[in-house]
C-alpha cells in the first residue's frame, strides 16, 4: 500500500512539474506587451508609450495624446495620401473617430502606410495601435496571427477587372480568363482565391503578383496583364479614378468568387483597447440607426433612452471602458455617422449602400449593431 502510495505521490509530483514547464514555455509575449521596446522612437527620441502592464493600449494612446494609425495609403476612397501628406477615405476616418474618442480630437493620429506584406507584423509588435487597412477577417487571422477583429464596416467580395476591347463583359465569367494573365497583390486572400478557384476550374492562368497594388495597376495599364483582380470595392475605386480615356474596363463575374469582410484590426489579447475599437465602429453604427448626426448630436446629448446613452448620459458607460462621458458625442460630432463616413467617401467612386451589404439591417443590409445599455 505504501508502495502505492509512493508512485502515486511521485506521479503527481511529475504531472505538476510538467505543467509548470508548459506554462513556462507557452507563455507568449504580445504585440501589446512589446509596445514600448518596439515601437519607433517619438520625435524627442524618448520611446512615449506605455506598455500593457502599465495599462494597455489604451493608456498607452492616452499617455503619447496621438493615435498611431496603419492605414494602406493607395487604396482609392479608403485611405489615400494626398500631395500635401494628408490622408483621405473611409479607413481613414475611421481612424480619426478613434482619436476623437479616445483623445477627444480627430486629428490626433499619425497614420502609417503599410503594404499587405507589412500590416501584420505592424499590429503584432505594437508599431500601430490599430489596422485598419482593407484587412479580411479570417479563421486564421483571427487565432494563429497573433490579431482581433473588431465588426465589420465593410462588407465586400473578390472580382476582377478586364478590358472591354479584349472581349470581356460585366457578365463574364472566370472561365474567361483561359491564358490571361491575371495580376493581384502578394500575400493577400486575393491571391490565394483566384489560385484556389482557377484550380478548382481548372483554369489555366498566369498569375503575376506584387507587393503594392499601384504596381499592379501600373502594369495592367502599361498592358502586361490581361486582367486584375482584388476587392470589388478597390475595382471600382480603380476604374472611377484611373480607367484611361477611351477603354472601358468592365468588372466580373456579377457574383464576387469570396466573401471578404473588411474592418479594424487590434493586436490580441489585449480587451479593454478591443472593446474601445468595437464600441467605436457599433457606436456610429448606432448613430446612423438613430439618426444622429455631426450636426445635431450635440443637441440630443440630453435625451433618454439609448442616444442619450450613447452621449454621454445615463450610467455613462463610457468611463466604464477607461473613456471620457462624452467620448463617442466627440466622435461623430467631429467625424459623423457610419452613413455619412460611407456617403462622404465612397459615394464619389460609385459606391453605395442601397441593395448592398453594407445597408443598415433596416433595410436588408447587414450593418447591425448590439444595443447600447
Amino acid at each position: 500500500m505504501l508502495k502505492r502510495l509512493s508512485v502515486l505521490l511521485i506521479a503527481l509530483a511529475l504531472v505538476a512539474a510538467a505543467c509548470g514547464d508548459d506554462d513556462a514555455e507557452t507563455t507568449v509575449t504580445t504585440a501589446a506587451d512589446t509596445t514600448e521596446t518596439t515601437a519607433a522612437p517619438d520625435d524627442d527620441g524618448d520611446d512615449g508609450d506605455v506598455g500593457q502592464a502599465e495599462g494597455g493600449i489604451l493608456a498607452a494612446v492616452q499617455a503619447r495624446g496621438v493615435l498611431k494609425c496603419g492605414v494602406s495609403g493607395s487604396a482609392t476612397a479608403f485611405s489615400e495620401q494626398q500631395p500635401d501628406g494628408s490622408v483621405t477615405g473611409f479607413d481613414a476616418d475611421y481612424c480619426r473617430y478613434i482619436a476623437a474618442a479616445v483623445l477627444g480630437d480627430s486629428t490626433a493620429v499619425e497614420f502609417t502606410a503599410l503594404t499587405a506584406a507589412e500590416r501584420f507584423t505592424a499590429v503584432q509588435t505594437g508599431a500601430v495601435d490599430v489596422l485598419i487597412r482593407n484587412t479580411t477577417w479570417t479563421q486564421s487571422r483571427d487565432t494563429d496571427v497573433g490579431m482581433d477583429f473588431a465588426p465589420t464596416t465593410y462588407y465586400d467580395g473578390q472580382q476582377v477587372m478586364a478590358r472591354e476591347g479584349d472581349g470581356f463583359t460585366g457578365a463574364s465569367a472566370i472561365t474567361d480568363l483561359e491564358g490571361a494573365v491575371v495580376c493581384t497583390n502578394a500575400g493577400t486572400t486575393t491571391e490565394k482565391n483566384i489560385t484556389e478557384v482557377t484550380n478548382q476550374l481548372g483554369v489555366d492562368i498566369t498569375l503575376n503578383t506584387f507587393e503594392d497594388y499601384n504596381q499592379v495597376m501600373d502594369q495592367f495599364i502599361a498592358g502586361a496583364c490581361d486582367a486584375v483582380t482584388t476587392d470589388g470595392s478597390g475595382l471600382v475605386g480603380r476604374k472611377a479614378t484611373q480607367q484611361p480615356e477611351g477603354e472601358n474596363w468592365v468588372i466580373f463575374p456579377p457574383s464576387p468568387i469570396s466573401k471578404e469582410p473588411l474592418g479594424p484590426v487590434t493586436g490580441q489579447n489585449d480587451s479593454q483597447w478591443l472593446d474601445v475599437v468595437k464600441w467605436a465602429v457599433f457606436s456610429s453604427i448606432l448613430f446612423d440607426e438613430n439618426g444622429v448626426t455631426s450636426a445635431n448630436a450635440a443637441g440630443r446629448a440630453g435625451e433618454e433612452g439609448e442616444v442619450g446613452r450613447l452621449l454621454g448620459g445615463e450610467g455613462q458607460l463610457q468611463e466604464a471602458m477607461g473613456l471620457s462621458p462624452d467620448a463617442w458625442l466627440n466622435a461623430v460630432s467631429q467625424v459623423g455617422n457610419y452613413d455619412e463616413i460611407f456617403s462622404r467617401n465612397l459615394n464619389p467612386v460609385g459606391l453605395t449602400r442601397e441593395g448592398s451589404f453594407n445597408a443598415s439591417y433596416l433595410f436588408g443590409g447587414l450593418i447591425y449593431a448590439p444595443p447600447a445599455r
